[in-house]
């Protein structure tokens, strides 16, 4: 039986051509064919099945046969803040891997001892559509701009609630920092795994290699983050990426 490819395709509902990248895939590398079957993503819920209508060298057209509205894996909304490592070959392998696993937005943070302060967001996209596709997730992880510490602390509210790009704020908002002090002077230090609110919305933040600076820590405190630790091991910032996008997601 032939496989059935799926590809990404936003607002696939009001569309009737595949973008020119997914277009050559399916004509140059998969050969398909007028009447083949396939499925359209839009990452946003929904998959639809549907048929090529026409394939040229350069174009793919489709003719949608039926809609298959999703239903969400897990009722939270998670939520993955981390400085992206120096190396971007660990950066990106996290992306995958934790689009594979399963969440639903990620920040990447610019802080005081970050060792990259600048990503190519496209890149990043192209590694969550890639990782999507191949896990057939109806949604597509959000991927909001690079954004300074500060800047991304102040974009929660008082009442815990987020006020990023995403919109939502339907439900409280559970924040945390992941970090490796044990100084008196910041708060006790729980196990993430214990502290994660089910079903509701989860905020994790991971530090750059050289970990948060202290007065960061203090700042989001300050601000209604709470500081965890994420096991006995320490860990590369990579690696806490996965752990923390792993425990939300087996915690919902």
């Amino acid at each position: 039986m032939k496989e059935v490819r799926y590809f990404y395709v936003p607002n696939a509902s009001n569309e009737h051509e595949l973008p020119e990248e997914e277009a050559q895939h399916a004509v140059r590398v998969l050969r398909m064919q007028m009447g083949d079957e396939m499925m359209l993503m839009d990452g946003e819920g929904t998959f639809y099945r549907a048929e090529v209508a026409e394939a040229t060298k350069k174009r793919c057209l489709y003719n949608i046969v039926e809609a298959l509205p999703q239903k969400r894996q897990w009722p939270g909304h998670l939520h993955l803040a981390m400085a992206p490592t120096k190396n971007m070959d660990r950066t990106e392998w996290t992306c995958e891997k934790a689009t594979e696993i399963g969440f639903d937005e990620l920040t990447f943070l610019r802080c005081k001892f970050s060792e990259r302060t600048v990503i190519k967001n496209e890149r990043i996209d192209k590694i969550l559509i890639s990782a999507t596709k191949q896990s057939r997730k109806a949604w597509k992880p959000i991927l909001n701009e690079m954004t300074d510490f500060r800047k991304f602390v102040d974009m929660t509210t008082d009442n815990g609630q987020r006020t990023t790009d995403s919109g939502r704020g339907d439900k409280p908002l559970h924040k945390f920092i992941c970090h490796c002090y044990d100084e008196p002077e910041l708060g006790e230090k729980k196990l993430l795994k214990d502290c994660l609110v089910k079903g509701e919305d989860n905020l994790v933040m991971v530090g750059p290699e050289g970990d948060f600076s202290i007065d960061e820590v203090k700042y989001a405190e300050a601000n209604g983050f709470q500081s965890v630790s994420l096991g006995e091991s320490r860990l590369r910032t990579e690696t806490a990426g996965l752990v923390a996008v792993h425990l939300m997601n087996l915690f919902n």
